[in-house]
């Protein structure tokens, strides 16, 4: 008969950060025909305990692991009771760090799923998406249990460990994508940044988005699982030359998510942290050291802990436009536009804007919307330099065209992301040249707001030009809508740019 051993704990909200339960013990070696009272090599414990409400954010369960362990194997289910509408009821995540600890930013951790999953493995030459291969060292885990949000009447957790004994087997060294496909030399290229497989709580493979990338006409994702690195070297044999895959992580906390774009493969960013902690500057900062880009994601979003409370000091640029088209959208296109002023008199950099699909499973459409990159080649280093300084428009697809430039009247030239630096009283002529876009309306949005709206013919496709000069508007940026859907509210997006300035410096 397997032994059951069941530790009841309770345990008590702590002021802060997290809270440590006590410890599970297993015995210190394995014999060679198995365990007693186990199954063939393997030991069982079970652990049930209650959470009040109002207990931290995370929730370590220390497992002391001995010698002789090739698998850990980890279930874990909670109560759901009902509870009055408008109250949030429970939802715990999982994941697990090793024995070097589970200290923020430190080398400890070995897999996340949030609340996606409802058991894991790993060990050396395999583990559960989102968890990572690798030896399954003696010492002192931890289980880490999330209790993203707790119901009144608390929430009661069973989670079972399983130890496997055995050989510990081979850890096969990660496959990952290169950091260059063939391109086109300087162009423009599409690229979809914030995509979700099986390694965090997506439904498709990598596979999978690989042939709806092509399917779009992108020319690179970005990997941007939650809190794991796992994906990273899951995407073997599905880059080309026509396909660039940069591998990246969204650090999703509670006050907020952020894509980390084009991060150097397996560097692992840490999320256990509020904005009250003052952290985010030093993990923002970690994200560039692994060679990557600070982008917040749906700044505006209705779900918990998806606001974005750390404010856009350490952003490089910021998700204006997080798959269809909604009213957080447009409360974040409100927001990041207020911020451009600063810029007009130099007084500060400006924010760029893109836009990501949060492609997680059907019906959620890869590309929608795509990121539109003027880079010098299809290349990580390429691609995030015209990020950070905001050669980029968005489009709903791969079926919209756009150029946009605004001339002066000696021939001057600037496009999206350039200054026009011509006297305050010159005239100045914006134009956009759109395509792909029938039924919608072309809009020249400055710092005083929409100044110029006309309807593209039918077909989707013409040139719009409006004049005008510094002293009226000192940017100007374009946007391509479908019909408005709902009363004093302009449409849904098809297209937009970032903003050209104009005049000299103030």
């Amino acid at each position: 008969m397997e032994r059951r051993d069941v530790l009841r704990l309770s345990a008590v909200a702590g002021a802060t950060g997290a809270l440590t339960l006590g410890r599970v013990s297993f015995a210190d070696a394995a014999p060679a025909g198995g365990r007693p009272g186990g199954g063939p090599g393997e030991q069982t414990r079970r652990v049930t305990g209650h959470l009040p409400t109002g207990s931290p954010d995370f929730v370590y369960l220390p497992v002391e692991v001995p010698r002789g362990v090739c698998e850990i194997a980890v279930a874990y289910r909670y109560d759901r009771p009902t509870v009055p509408e408008g109250t949030a009821g429970n939802a715990c995540d999982i994941g697990i760090f090793d024995e070097r600890g589970t200290d923020l930013g430190g080398a400890g951790f070995r897999g996340w799923s949030g609340g996606a999953r409802t058991e894991f493995f790993l060990r050396a030459d395999e583990a559960t998406p989102g968890y990572l291969p690798g030896p399954v060292n003696a010492g002192t885990w931890h289980i880490a249990l999330g209790p993203y949000t707790v119901a009144p009447q608390g929430l009661s957790y069973d989670v079972t460990i399983t130890l496997k004994y055995g050989p510990r087997g081979h850890t096969p060294a990660p496959v990952h994508p290169p950091e260059r496909a063939r391109g086109r030399g300087r162009a423009w290229y599409r690229g979809d940044s914030h995509l979700h497989s099986v390694h965090s709580d997506g439904k498709r493979t990598p596979a999978e988005i690989a042939a709806l990338a092509r399917a779009a006409g992108l020319d690179f994702i970005n990997t941007s699982e939650h809190n794991t690195t796992s994906a990273h070297g899951a995407w073997d044999g599905l880059w080309g030359d026509d396909l660039l895959i940069l591998t990246g992580e969204e650090v999703t906390t509670r006050n907020g998510h952020v894509v980390a774009l084009g991060t150097d493969p397996g560097v692992f960013i840490d999320w256990r942290y509020r904005a009250r902690d003052n952290a985010f500057g030093k993990f923002a900062r970690a994200i560039r050291r692994a060679g990557g880009l600070v982008i917040p994601a749906h700044p505006h979003a209705t779900c918990i802990g998806c606001n974005w409370k750390f404010g856009l000091n350490e952003a490089d640029a910021v998700e204006v436009w997080n798959g269809p088209y909604t009213p957080d959208d447009e409360i974040t296109l409100a927001e990041w536009d207020n911020t451009l002023v600063a810029h007009t008199q130099g007084r500060a950099d400006w924010l760029p804007a893109v836009g990501h699909s949060d492609a997680h499973r059907d019906p959620d459409v890869v590309g929608l919307p795509q990121t539109v990159v003027l880079a010098d080649d299809l290349s990580r280093r390429a691609l995030q330099d015209g990020i950070r300084a905001g050669r980029v428009w968005i489009a709903e697809s791969s079926k919209i065209g756009l150029s946009f430039s605004v001339t002066g009247e000696r021939g001057e030239h600037a496009g999206i992301a350039e200054r026009l630096a011509v006297s305050r009283t010159a005239k100045v002529t914006a134009r956009l040249t759109v395509s792909g876009a029938p039924g919608c309306t072309v809009s020249f949005v400055t710092d005083q707001g929409r100044l110029y709206s006309t309807p593209l013919p039918p077909s989707g496709e013409g040139t719009v030009s409006w004049r005008t000069t510094p002293d009226y508007a000192a940017y100007i940026r374009a946007e391509v809508r479908h019909p408005s859907t709902t009363p004093g509210l302009p449409g849904p997006m098809a297209a937009m740019t970032n903003p050209v300035f104009l005049g000299r410096w103030g």
